[in-house]
């Protein structure tokens, strides 16, 4: 709790030797201070008497609006200041939401974190990897998903970013697949979604493969055609361009792809200025990550796409998807879902990615599968 321009006071759970027998150690309010630099400390208990004393008399509280527990202490206390008016107290009359000012700090990445997602992101690259090397047509999806915790616990990162999605065949189709308990056939594809958390920070991949290790030739067809969106949109990842930019040469990169393989007829531009793409991709090509993997920050300025900034980061994730029960295709076509997706630094050189050392390319997806068959 801010109580004056450089003031700090920090709440935290009193020192207790029973109870950090049962749960482990606590800082007290003498760590609160020297650990974590507060000007003044207090417990929990006294968190109320803490709060009267800092509102009362104070005009403007600027707090996060998005924290709705924050919220409704702050009304209380606002509440029981206002109560005591006649006895000399005063209540603050103002309030801002300091949600935008966090929300673009978080936008703009500096070196440690930088650093945190970086190995975030390498962690996750090796648990692709595994579940690349170890899948076998028969398995149970989530017995691959095990492979990816295995890896992520193993290298620090205690938990996943979000829900794994392990998504083979026709389920490769449902964006967010999370159920991971159906049976991997011999010539299905296998979409994984799945990326870890390390110090609070995500980082968030998709990769596409065959469970067999080798692509049949309409799933390599338009995984070829997803893979030269990705390469499009990434194109446009670099310091000034517009943010939107990115999905806009995917959409088009993939509307001549459906065109050319025969999934959409027409004029390329009517069906860019109609939508008719969405059939097969109906989400954007990307996403601000950081302690979020849907990570808070504005994609628009004064209603305009916002320029890229040196320190974003952010995913390219373009896709397609061909339900199984569309019959406005030919029949090779359906239940082919396919995502590719890696995590983006944005740097005055050029777009970097965090997520390196991944596969992407057919062949070379097809080799590293090789090794362990």
């Amino acid at each position: 709790m801010i109580q004056a321009k450089g003031e700090m006071t920090l709440i935290t759970l009193p020192k207790d030797p029973e109870k950090e027998q049962w749960d482990g150690f606590r800082f007290g309010t003498a760590g609160a201070i020297s650990e974590f630099g507060a000007t003044k400390a207090a417990v929990l208990a006294e968190l109320d008497n803490v709060a009267f004393a800092a509102l009362d008399g104070t005009a403007h509280v600027v707090y996060l609006f998005n924290d709705t527990i924050l919220r409704e202490k702050i009304a209380s206390w606002r509440d029981a200041i206002a109560a005591k008016v006649r006895m000399g107290a005063s209540a603050p009359t103002s309030f801002m939401d300091l949600s935008p000012v966090v929300s673009e700090m978080r936008l703009r990445k500096g070196a440690e974190e930088i650093a945190i997602m970086e190995v975030a992101a390498q962690i996750s690259v090796e648990a692709h990897k595994q579940a690349m090397r170890c899948v076998r047509p028969g398995m149970k999806e989530y017995q691959l998903e095990a492979e990816l915790n295995y890896v992520f616990m193993k290298s620090g990162a205690r938990q996943p970013a979000y829900n794994n999605i392990v998504a083979s065949g026709c389920n490769a189709c449902v964006l967010h697949y999370i159920k991971n308990d159906e049976v991997i056939e011999d010539g299905d594809l296998i979409l994984i979604d799945a990326g870890a958390e390390l110090g609070c920070y995500a980082a968030d991949i998709t990769r596409t493969f065959p469970a067999n290790g080798k692509f049949s030739e309409p799933q390599a067809a338009l995984y070829q055609v997803v893979l030269d969106a990705y390469h499009a949109g990434m194109k446009e990842l670099t310091v000034g361009t517009p943010y939107e930019a990115c999905h806009n040469a995917a959409v088009r990169t993939l509307t001549e792809g459906l065109v050319a393989h025969g999934l959409l007829s027409g004029d390329v531009n009517f069906l860019i200025e109609s939508k008719a793409y969405r059939d097969f991709y109906m989400h954007n090509t990307g996403h601000w990550l950081g302690l979020d993997v849907h990570d808070c920050g504005a994609y628009k300025v004064a209603g305009e796409s916002r320029l890229l900034e040196e320190g974003m980061v952010l995913t390219i994730e373009p896709g397609l998807y061909v339900s199984a029960d569309n019959q406005s295709v030919d029949a090779k076509w359906r239940g082919i879902g396919i995502r590719i997706e890696d995590d983006v630094l944005i740097r005055a050189d050029g777009p970097y990615v965090l997520t390196h050392g991944l596969p992407k390319e057919i062949r070379d997806i097809e080799a590293l599968m090789a090794e362990s068959r």
